[in-house]
């Protein structure tokens, strides 16, 4: 007698397990409960097999890389207004439908329903008023681009008209400048993943100074991955100044306005991203040339300052200012002279008034007026009677001469 199967998945053990017949079982019956629900996304692929009822697609969430497996009967296809194409945004209404042989989940699709030009602009409109309310679109937070960068960095499609246009314009400018390509997608249900890969790609190389994105034009379905949320939020995440050159110049796909700047076509972002090396050769001969003038004038001018200064008559002739600061000298020196001479007058006769007072006043004058001066032989004056002797020899100095005399009694 065998042993019964839990009832359910919370009392089984690893003594009394579920067959995998079972488990599908309860997935099935668990999914088949489930009600229809509509869904929204992008049809990625799509297969109609000749004679067959039934069609598979994929459907795939246009902002994340999911998607799911549908099937769809080719009557549904049919009443659709136009034929359904890879790349459309459809809604569906699909049941759950879980295949026990193969474990695989699919959708029953019972209707759809394209999603209208008119609804995708009144949403894009939506995230737009959104992000500008985050100020995401504020010029305060874009950045100015280099004014030559050392590389530039380019997001475009495959061997696509646009790339070329951004090259070749950028070399004609300015020869040589090296890029950093990225060719993805830019249509289609890959579009927005492998856009904003390469934009972080590129953002994190440190020699690349500036990101181009850029496409040829298209319908606004072709151009709807520019506008999703996604894009625009890697974008603003950058911080390397991103240029967006989408499609013509009437289309304004919400990378433009999160872009730091926005170029009207893939030309146009040639001629910002880099200048123009003729025009600035031009500019450079232009300012040197102006220098050259402007310097020119200013030593003519000063040529003709000086001119004027010495065409006046102080300078005219140039000795003239010697010859008078030479007579004031002369006159000074004359003048000095002068009062020299007087001064050494005015004292010689003072020193000879002087003299002649000296003279009457000195000894030898005395002497000469008939006196004498009496000395003993060893200096001493005499200069009385007293203390002489007989016989004391005594020197006698007259105006002429001196002699020698002996005193004898008186």
């Amino acid at each position: 007698m065998s042993t019964p199967l839990p009832e359910k998945a919370a009392d089984t053990t690893a003594q009394a397990p579920w067959p995998v017949r079972v488990l599908s079982m309860k997935i099935a019956e668990y999914i088949d409960r489930m009600s229809t629900t509509w869904v929204e996304g992008q049809v990625v692929q799509l297969r109609v097999r000749p004679g067959a009822r039934t069609a598979f697609l994929t459907l795939r969430d246009p902002d994340v890389d999911m998607s799911l497996s549908c099937s769809v009967r080719v009557t549904a296809l049919d009443a659709m207004p136009t034929p359904l194409a890879e790349g459309a945004r459809v809604v569906v209404q699909a049941k759950p439908n879980y295949w026990t042989q193969r474990g695989s989940l699919t959708m029953d699709v019972r209707q759809l329903r394209p999603v209208g030009v008119g609804e995708l602009l009144a949403r894009i409109e939506y995230l737009k008023q959104n992000l500008r309310s985050e100020g995401l679109f504020d010029a305060s937070r874009k950045r100015p681009l280099p004014f030559l960068p050392r590389r530039v960095g380019l997001v475009c499609g495959r061997a696509s008209a646009a790339e070329r246009d951004v090259i070749e314009n950028a070399h004609r400018r300015w020869p040589g400048l090296p890029f950093a390509i990225r060719q993805v997608p830019v249509q289609g249900p890959q579009s927005v993943a492998e856009v904003s890969a390469a934009i972080t790609e590129l953002d994190a190389i440190d020699d690349v100074d500036v990101i181009i994105v850029t496409r040829g034009g298209g319908s606004v379905e072709d151009l709807l991955p520019f506008s999703n949320e996604a894009m625009v939020r890697a974008v603003a995440g950058a911080r390397t100044p991103v240029v967006s050159a989408i499609g013509h110049d009437v289309d304004t796909p919400l990378l433009d306005l999160v872009a730091d700047v926005r170029a009207s076509t893939p030309t146009d972002a040639a001629k910002l991203v880099c200048p123009d090396a003729a025009a600035e050769r031009a500019g450079i001969a232009d300012a040197r040339s102006r220098a050259r003038g402007s310097l020119a004038g200013f030593v003519q001018h000063e040529r003709n300052r000086l001119a004027e200064l010495t065409s006046r008559p102080v300078l005219a002739d140039r000795t003239a200012f010697v010859r008078a600061q030479r007579e004031v000298i002369e006159s000074l020196h004359r003048r000095a002279h002068g009062r020299v001479e007087g001064q050494l007058h005015r004292e010689r006769d003072r020193v000879t008034h002087l003299g002649a007072q000296v003279r009457v006043l000195s000894p030898a004058s005395t002497l000469e007026r008939g006196y004498a001066i009496v000395q003993r032989p060893e200096g001493e004056v005499v200069a009385s009677r007293g203390p002489l002797v007989v016989d004391d020899l005594l020197r006698v100095t007259v105006a002429d001469g001196d002699f020698a005399v002996r005193v004898t009694d008186s």
